[in-house]
């Protein structure tokens, strides 16, 4: 009996080691070399994959960059340092990275708004969704089960009261929380942007208010206040013409509701 055992372990073992030559052989013949450019700019790149830049990774845009000639400065977590180090790399002049920060565009928290129905269902904004648009009685506002807090790289959202919140001072734009909101609430701006409109209610302003007490009401106070003619009232909701605003806060301090607010 253990004479068959070595036999069969032998030519088990045989069959291993003829498998790993033939892959070692395989390797070494049909290796494709990496362009050492592309390994240089991919390890300038800050990792996170986050399809910011256009492309489906940091792989990708490194392997753009190389080959395609995609512009260097489409990095916005890595911002203006990648930036710098990638245009070195490829002998080319720098450009400054538009910074972008993530926006929450709701203020629906546990205060301003109530439940419409007691969801028991799995505990993610999408599956949430699904159900009649959400437990909440906004049907625009967030949820609040922290999908894009979980996907969030950097620890830069947090859900409190119901509401998602994000640190403008630890995101770095990179858009995973945009792509993963279910609602589509929230939204990427260039840093330099301060005055926002938090809500995303394009109900009319007595149906709105009366689902949420922090929701844009329609009423046009801030449209006839604004000095430079920057916003405007479309599906009875607020918008803003950054090319035209000055950031002077008069929409913020009209506004009834608040939910136009000036970051700081």
């Amino acid at each position: 009996m253990l004479p068959q055992i070595l036999i069969a372990l032998a030519i088990v073992g045989g069959i291993g080691l003829i498998a790993a030559i033939l892959l070692a052989i395989s390797s070494y013949f049909f290796n494709v070399p990496e362009d050492e450019t592309v390994i240089k700019v991919r390890a300038c790149l800050p990792g996170a994959n986050c399809g910011a830049c256009g492309y489906a990774g940091c792989d990708e845009y490194a392997k753009a960059v190389v080959k395609d000639n995609a512009k260097t400065n489409l990095c916005i977590p890595g911002a203006d340092s990648v930036a710098a180090e990638v245009a070195e790399i490829m002998g080319v002049s720098a450009e400054d990275v538009i910074e972008m920060v993530a926006v929450v565009s709701c203020t629906g928290n546990c205060e301003a708004t109530q439940n419409k129905a007691l969801y028991q269902g799995v505990n993610t904004c999408k599956a949430a969704s699904m159900i009649y648009g959400g437990p909440a009685s906004c049907v625009y506002g967030c949820l609040g089960c922290g999908d894009c807090a979980n996907v969030c790289p950097y620890n830069a959202i947090c859900v409190k009261d119901g509401l998602a919140y994000i640190n403008r001072n630890l995101c770095l734009g990179c858009g995973l929380c945009v792509k993963q909101c279910p609602k589509g609430i929230i939204k990427l701006v260039p840093t330099t942007v301060k005055t926002l409109v938090l809500c995303s209610n394009k109900e009319k302003g007595a149906v709105a208010r009366k689902n949420c007490k922090n929701a844009c009401i329609g009423c046009k106070k801030c449209e006839l206040v604004c000095p430079e003619e920057a916003i405007r009232i479309e599906n009875n909701l607020s918008y803003i013409d950054y090319d035209k605003c000055t950031r002077c806060g008069k929409c913020a301090e009209n506004c009834p509701t608040g939910c136009i607010k000036c970051a700081d």
